[in-house]
């Protein structure tokens, strides 16, 4: 034991505890903020987390949920629209649009015979077949161009019936050799009928054939004065003048297109309606001057017209008109009668083949 005089005082021994105990302290503070700001090392890294962490963690994340779910619940979901994929999709098809069968009329050259076209024309008309185009021949030209006009066949007969002979013929004066009659008759019959319209500007596409004298090749008029382009197609050699149009002499257009379907066809048409009134050369009236020469044609233009009817024609119509001669015009009434009669016995090949051009067109 200590002595009283070596052993301390009680103040100074109560000051040294307290100044042990205060060193402790700042020795153990020290300690742990080291122990929080160092890295932690791997062993303490899988240790589990203090329970005062654990429970601070899992309150963050408790109110980030419930922020997150109250804004989800605030606000429109995006709409996503896919996208479709090209490769799915089949190409369109390309639909070519319908284009409407285009009929063409070609009338035959025949002098007084060409009356029968009117007939044709009334029963086509009957069976509402309906004509596009119209290209005609010498007769058939006349016909053509007043049909082209606008004047349907009722219209046709009544003109015919009513027509005086006498207005369509001027005989040539008797030192002229080149024909008899001059045809500025027919013309002027025609463009006064006509009101003057040219061929460009009729209610229907008219064609004119006629025959170039020099060269011997046929001429399409589509344009132009339709009195002077028929009377060119008309003009029967020996019969009338040759008609001068642009430097050119023309005659009729039956010597190198007795029945224009291939004429028709260069028009445009799908489909020819081909009407043939010439008489059959055995049969054929041969009483005067002008009827031996229209045999001489259609003899010479024999082969002509059945090869062009029988390439470009879907369709041949062919009047009886073997009773009749080319120069008689008291038969008009019986020739469209002929032309009447001969479409109607030919009118269910014409629908059957009508149908079936449209079907495949």
């Amino acid at each position: 034991m200590m002595c009283a005089r070596c052993r301390p005082a009680p103040g100074r021994l109560r000051a040294a505890r307290e100044d042990r105990r205060q060193r402790s302290l700042l020795h153990d503070t020290r300690h742990d903020t080291f122990a929080w700001t160092s890295a932690p090392s791997l062993e303490n890294s899988l240790k589990p987390s203090s329970p005062r962490l654990s429970r601070r963690t899992f309150s963050i994340a408790a109110a980030s949920a419930v922020l997150s779910a109250c804004a989800s619940t605030g606000s429109k979901p995006d709409t996503v629209t896919p996208t479709p994929s090209t490769a799915s999709v089949p190409p369109t098809p390309t639909i070519k649009p319908e284009r409407p069968l285009r009929i063409g009329l070609a009338l035959g050259g025949g002098a007084a015979r060409g009356f029968a076209h009117i007939g044709v024309i009334k029963a086509l008309e009957a069976r509402n077949i309906r004509i596009d185009l119209v290209c005609g021949t010498s007769a058939g030209s006349v016909v053509g161009a007043l049909y082209a006009s606008g004047l349907n066949g009722f219209a046709l007969n009544k003109l015919a019936l009513t027509m005086d002979e006498a207005s369509i013929s001027d005989w040539a004066m008797p030192f002229r050799t080149r024909g008899f009659l001059q045809g500025v008759a027919l013309q002027n019959y025609l463009n006064k009928t006509l009101d003057n319209r040219p061929i460009e500007k009729m209610a229907k596409p008219l064609g004119v054939v006629a025959t170039d004298l020099k060269t011997g090749q046929p001429i399409l008029f589509q344009r132009g004065n339709t009195g002077i382009a028929v009377r060119a197609s008309s003009s029967v050699p020996s019969v009338f003048e040759p008609v001068k149009i642009g430097g050119h002499e023309y005659v009729d257009g039956g010597l190198v297109s007795p029945v224009p379907a291939s004429f028709a066809r260069k028009m445009g048409a799908d489909f020819v309606i081909a009407v043939d009134i010439s008489a059959r050369p055995e049969t054929a009236l041969t009483e005067s001057s002008f009827d031996v020469l229209m045999q001489t044609f259609t003899i010479m233009g024999q082969t002509i017209k059945a090869y062009e009817l029988d390439k470009y024609a879907d369709v041949v119509i062919r009047p009886n008109l073997n009773a009749m001669s080319g120069t008689d015009f008291n038969q008009r009434n019986a020739a469209i009668l002929a032309g009447e009669e001969a479409a109607a016995r030919i009118a269910p090949e014409l629908l059957r083949k009508l149908a079936a051009a449209r079907a495949t067109a």
